[in-house]
Order: structure tokens, then sequence, then C-alpha cells
């Protein structure tokens, strides 16, 4: 790219101040001050170099207590405030700060003043005021605050119904995106890592694992020790204890799962790990974390998996199907080198992290499975990436790669007048903190907090998680494809991502240090201006709505695919011709075949009720047998199409899947139909076996009160005639019920 003569915005709101420096970590844009929108802190003031967490968990009222010692430097003179990411449901008790003693002086421990203010929906900051005596640029000081944090959005309290043996009660983190900030007060943005340790007191018969290189444990005093080496970004950092054994699978790796499951998830993954990280290391270089060890969570576990360092969780659920197993520890083994090594510096550009591991999750998987099995997976995920982009529309602003966080619109209008140094008519607000700003535009006076990075804390905020999308992932992919389709050898292009995650190693990015480092990797692409190439620009790429320009040939995968759709045309006919169908043995496909299949059909839907009925016939007692990965899609088209012969099917189903993943489509669906008395009448009878928030989420979607109290959970309701029961009723998001494929983190 050409050098940038005048400070300007690039993508992620880096401000461009000095062009043509070289800066820390040899990067082109590490000069660059980044504003992460969903982050409250203030962490351009501060170097990070450690944090430490000692913590008690106490089940029987589900609160964690303890206090957090953060190691921090200033990194620019006169900053009088350390700013946090913390939420509503973590309480601060006190905040200390311990500093060095100058020339052979003892350190200085003194009592800080803080306040709480509101943020976003999904956090608030803590405001620390500092002593002039930590005010010393490049001197570290230390800061220990006190708290205790119950049920936020990181912390999930299972009561032991709700675990797989039903026996103990079980407590997991879930950090991504920014939910870590109920966990522990922090820097909550991806561009900051630093290492961690952290101290956990639990009652007897507690196992507790972290995400964390390495560990200890007292039975005496039933404390564990962990000690993270390597730095991490706060949403990395994640916890779960409970009843849980273990088993090693390979010379790094062991299975952690409670015992009822702990020997299914062997059989299912034992000696195949280590081939996976075999395969990863020869195509991107070392894996630099140590151990991978996996630990298998109840079906409350809120999304398939998580590539936390060193232990990934992932969901029980999923152990039911082995291809969808595989493929999602593989896609978390490729977080390893693109997410936890190298990482996106904000959420706006999450497909740095997602894109990435997609990409590299399918050559793995082409190299230990063959080019027609990944094309087939592929197939798969794309097809239902456009089935959402005609739910969707090509215009919307979710389908971008480099999304935008906006606060609403009296905030930009007040943030107008700040930054473009109009003169603002400053006036008193009855308000200690809060000041109130003259909108000459629109004539109207905007309360705006008097704190650091204000501008956006009155905003409802868009969360990052909603990021965690289809787009993501497979826009994405299709653009780092892109990518290596401009190398024209896909071997160079392995060694241009082994040489981008050398220089780049436990630091945060943005796309333009990728597509830099690209185009100085190949210089002859940059000669030929393959950035501008007309249709296909990176510009586009990253800021267009709408789906991928272009997509990798999968017409390697055409001996699985072919069969597929050759079954959906023969069913897409007038008048299926059931000898010929019978030819085709769906015993004898793989998974992603049979589910290809299903999602096709379901694209069709609604189908002629002859037609459902020949269906049902064909398939529902061979179905009955399969995974619930191709349960699920079949009995979507059953009630997408008001099939009630197989409707005890539905309601069986509901009674023995209580994971988001499986439940949530299906009551969508029956919803957005003719059978909301029948999804009513399935709910009362299964909610004692649903996690609250799940239950919420349920109660939300079959009664469509935003009213509902979201802030505590939801008791079980007891009696289904006060639930309105039209069947006629929409979904409660208003849209046309879609099962977008599962995505892990």
């Amino acid at each position: 790219m050409a050098e940038l003569q005048r400070p300007t915005l690039c993508c992620c709101r880096k401000v461009l101040t000095v062009p043509g420096k070289s800066c820390e970590g040899g990067r082109s844009l590490a000069h660059c001050r980044l504003v992460d929108v969903a982050s409250a802190s203030n962490f351009h003031s501060f170097k990070l170099r450690h944090f430490h967490l000692d913590l008690h968990l106490n089940f029987a009222v589900k609160r964690m207590t303890g206090w957090q010692v953060l190691e921090l430097t200033p990194v620019q003179p006169g900053v009088q405030s350390l700013i946090l990411d913390t939420h509503p449901s973590l309480l601060i008790h006190s905040v200390d700060c311990k500093v060095p003693g100058v020339s052979g002086a003892p350190d200085v421990f003194m009592s800080l003043t803080y306040r709480v203010e509101p943020f976003t929906d999904y956090g608030s900051s803590l405001n620390i005021s500092l002593p002039a005596a930590v005010n010393r640029p490049h001197r570290a000081f230390r800061v220990t605050i006190r708290y205790t944090t119950t049920d936020g959005p990181a912390i999930w309290w299972l009561d032991a119904e709700l675990t797989c043996g039903q026996t103990r009660p079980l407590v997991f983190t879930q950090g991504h995106s920014v939910c870590n900030r109920s966990f522990f007060p922090c820097f909550d943005t991806p561009a900051v890592k630093s290492t961690y340790s952290a101290t956990v007191r639990v009652p007897e018969g507690v196992t507790v694992l972290m995400s964390a290189s390495r560990s200890a444990y007292s039975k005496q005093d039933r404390v564990f020790q962990f000690s993270m080496e390597y730095p991490v970004p706060a949403y990395l950092v994640a916890l779960v204890a409970g009843d849980l054994q273990h088993a090693d699978i390979g010379p790094r790796s062991r299975v952690w799962a409670e015992p009822c499951i702990l020997t299914c998830a062997v059989s299912k993954l034992g000696g195949t790990v280590e081939r996976w990280l075999n395969v990863a290391e020869g195509l991107f270089g070392p894996y630099v974390w140590g151990r991978y060890d996996i630990v298998f969570l109840p079906p409350s576990f809120p999304i398939v998996a998580m590539e936390n360092p060193c232990l990934t969780f992932i969901i029980s659920s999923i152990l039911e199907s082995q291809e969808f197993l595989l493929i999602d520890v593989i896609h978390e083994i490729a977080h390893g080198w693109f997410g936890n090594a190298v990482t996106n510096a904000t959420w706006e550009e999450m497909w740095l992290s997602e894109g990435l591991a997609t990409y590299a999750q399918r050559r793995i998987t082409t190299e230990a499975y063959g080019e027609a099995f990944t094309c087939l997976e592929t197939v798969f995920r794309l097809d239902a990436l456009h089935r959402q982009m005609r739910l969707l529309g090509d215009n919307n602003p979710v389908s971008k790669l480099q999304a935008k966080f906006e606060p609403d619109f009296r905030m930009t209008e007040a943030r107008k007048i700040l930054i473009c140094k109009d003169q603002p008519v400053w006036k008193t607000c009855p308000s200690i903190y809060y000041v109130l700003v003259k909108c000459q535009t629109h004539d109207s006076w905007v309360k705006v907090p008097s704190y650091p990075f204000s501008f956006f804390s009155f905003s409802k905020g868009v969360n990052p998680s909603s990021l965690m999308n289809l787009f993501t992932y497979e826009k994405g992919f299709c653009f780092v494809s892109y990518l290596s389709q401009l190398c024209g050898d896909i071997k160079r292009f392995d060694s241009f991502l082994r040489a981008y995650i050398e220089k780049f190693r436990f630091t945060s990015v943005i796309a333009q240090d990728l597509l830099d480092f690209f185009l100085g990797f190949f210089p002859e692409l940059k000669e030929s201006c393959v950035a501008q190439r007309e249709g296909l620009e990176f510009e586009r790429w990253l800021n267009g709505c709408g789906p991928p320009l272009c997509e990798p040939d999968l017409s390697a995968g055409r001996s699985l695919t072919g069969p597929v759709q050759h079954l959906c045309d023969l069913w897409g006919t007038d008048t299926p011709d059931s000898k010929v169908i019978a030819t085709f043995d769906l015993s004898s496909w793989s998974t992603f075949q049979t589910v290809l299949f299903m999602d096709r059909l379901l694209d069709r839907s609604p189908l002629p009720q002859e037609v459902m009925s020949l269906l049902s016939s064909c398939y529902s007692a061979l179905l009955d047998g399969m995974n619930a990965e191709v349960q699920i899609r079949w009995l979507q088209i059953v009630v997408r199409n008001s099939f009630h012969p197989d409707l005890p099917r539905v309601r069986s189903f509901l009674h023995k899947h209580t994971s988001r993943m499986y439940t949530v489509p299906l009551y969508e669906d029956l919803c957005g139909g003719v059978m909301k008395c029948f999804a009513v009448e399935v709910f009362y009878q299964t909610q004692g076996r649903l996690h609250p928030n799940l239950r919420r989420t349920l109660q939300q979607i079959l009664f469509q009160s935003s009213a509902l109290n979201t802030s505590t959970a939801p008791s079980l309701l007891v009696s289904p005639a006060s639930a309105p029961s039209s069947p006629t009723d929409p979904p409660a998001n208003g849209t046309i019920a879609l099962r977008d494929v599962n995505v892990s983190a």
C-alpha cells in the first residue's frame, strides 16, 4: 500500500499518525492507536505484564470469591486512572496498590478509590484512581482487586441434575467474546495479551482445570495451582470444576470428562489427536502450547467447542457424530496457530481468527482424509452460508468481514461534535460523572459520561458475540482460499502461513498486517496489483456486503456430492420414482452426505403431503438409528411440513436432547408454523432438565415476551393455561426459522 501522508482512519479504528516508522514486534502498524469499541478500558495507557487470580468456589451459593493481582507498567506519563472492563454481576469489595520503593526504600501499600459506571448492555467500567507515586512510565506497580462474582454471562453453574452423571454440580466459564469481564476485571480486548496464574480452592471431590500450560494440586489443602507461561488475551482464560476424570490419548493429549462418558470420549478420539497435531505442525510449524487436552462438558455448554489454549472445551452432545466431532476438534487444533498464537486485534475482524482457522482446518483434513472429504464438508457449510444469505439479504452489514460496531444515533451525533472540534455548549447535569452536550445538528441535549472513551458508553452496543456467524467463518475462509489461489501453489501458501505465524506469534493483528505481509512475501503479486484486481479488490472483500466474491473449486468432492444432488433431484419431481430412489442406500453414506441431503430437502419445503408420506416410509425408521445431526434435520422437515404422523419422533428427540444447538432450532420451527401448542406442551414436560439460560431463551420463543426478566434465572412454569397458544403466531425473532450449521468458536 502507498505511504499515508496524513492522519486517517484505517480498519478497526486504528488511527495512523506516523507513517513509515518501524515499531514494536516489527509490525508495520504497531504504532497505530487501536480503538476497541467493545472495551471501556484504557488499555493503551498500560502494559499488562502478568495477572494472578486467587479464587474460592462455593457451589452451595454459586459464587466465586477472591482477589486479582495485576502487574502493570504505565507506558505514558500523566495517567491518573486505571479503567478496566467489568460487569454488574461482579461486586468489587476493595482496590489496593503496591508501589515499589525508590532507592532501596520499602514498598508502599495504599488503598485506592474507585467507581463502577455503565458502559453497554454486556458490561460496565471500573475506574480506579491512581496515586501520583505510580505515575512513572515504564516502572511496574501492582493493583489488587478483591471481588465476588456469581452468575454473569461468563460463569455457568450447573446443578447436579444438569450434568451428564447427575451426581455432582459443575461450573465452567465461557469468555468468548466479551464475557470474561464478568469473571474478573480486565482489559477485555483481544488486543491485550499477558501471562497469568491462578490459585483455586474447592470442596473435596472437585477437580479444577484451566486453560494453562502448567498445573499442580495439593490434596491436603484442596488447592489447584495454574500457570500460563505464554501471553493470551482475557477471553482465552477458562475454568471448569466438577466431577472430572481423565485418560491419556497421546503423548501430549488427554481427555477429561465426567466418569459416565469418559470411555465413550476416549473410544472416539484415541490415537487420532496426535495424528492431527502432527499434520498441523507439518503445515504451519511447531505447536507452541505444549499440551493439547480436551474436556467434554454437559449439554448446557452454550456453543459446540471453544479453543481455550492447552484445553479445548467441547460439548458432549457432539460425541454422537464421529464426523462432526472430527471437524470440531481439528478446527480447535487449528486455532492453536490462528486465533490463539496470532489473534484478531478487535472483534470487528473476527474473521482473522475464524476464517484462517477454517482454512487451516481444511488443509489438515485434506492431508489426513483426502480432498474429496474436505470438499464435501465445505459444500455442506457453503450451502448453509447461502441459506443464511437468502434469509438476511445481500446488503445486510453482518455479512461484512470488517464489521463495524457503532453507538446509537444520539451518541454518534454527540461524538461528531466532540471530534470535529466544534465548540459545544456545556451544561451542568445533576450527576458527578456526566455532562450534557448540546447537539447542534438536532438542537438537543445529550447526556454523555465524562470519563475517557465515553463517547460510546451510553449506546446499547453491539455484542461482538453476534459476529460468531457463518460469514465470519465461511466468507473469511473463501477470502483466504482466494489468497492461496493467487499464489498458484498451495504449498507456497503453506510456507507463507508458517512465516506469518512466526512473525506475529503471541501478538494481535489487523487485516492490514496480514495483507501487507502477504504482499511482501509474494512481491510479484504486489507488483501485479492483485489487491486492486477489478471485482476482487481486497477492500471489497473486507468491506463489501453479500456472499463471497468467489469460492474455491470443489469439484474434487463430486464423487460424494454428486449422489446427494441426484437423489435430491429425484425427490424434486412431481411423481418421485420410488424404485430408482430405493437404489440409494443412505446407510452407506457418510454423515456429511446425509445432512447435505437433508438440508437440501429442507430448502425445498414445503413439500406435498404425499411426498412427505413417501419420505417418511423410506427414511424415518432408518434415521431413528442415526446421530442427532441427521435426526434434527429430518425432524425440521417434519415440522416445517406439518407432517403429524412423525410428531412423536419430535417429542422423543426434545425429551432426549437438552442442548441449545438441538432445542432452539426445533422450537423456532414449531412456533413458526402451526404447532405452537405442541411446542408449549413439550416445553412444560422438559423444562426441569434445561439450563436456566436455555429455559429463558425458549420462553421468549414460545411466549414472545421481551418483558421477561433477563437478570435472574426464570422459575419453572407450572401451568400451560396462562401461555398464549395461537398456532399461527410468527416466531419470536420475526423471521423465518433457519437452522444454521453449528459452528465452533
